[in-house]
């Protein structure tokens, strides 16, 4: 890993031209992860990813096989 990768996302999510963007966990989030599938996503923080990508109606970029074999649209 690069050393200055966490100093490299820091510096570009201050940034307000940047394409990355922080968003805020929040109800209406948490009330999509019901329509990610314990069974099909098990582990927490993937599902919180997903069901994000879902409120938002915005693909996963992901290479985790879970995520890329469940119904969540994925670009990998």
């Amino acid at each position: 890993m690069n050393p200055s990768a966490l100093e490299d996302l820091i510096h570009a999510l201050r940034d307000p031209d940047s394409a990355l963007h922080e968003i805020p966990l929040d109800l209406s989030i948490v009330e999509r992860i019901k329509q990610v599938p314990r069974k099909e996503v098990p582990d927490m923080p993937d599902r919180i990813v997903a069901a994000t990508s879902l409120y938002y109606g915005i693909p996963i970029i992901s290479k985790d096989g879970k995520i890329r074999a469940s119904a969540i649209q994925t670009i990998w």
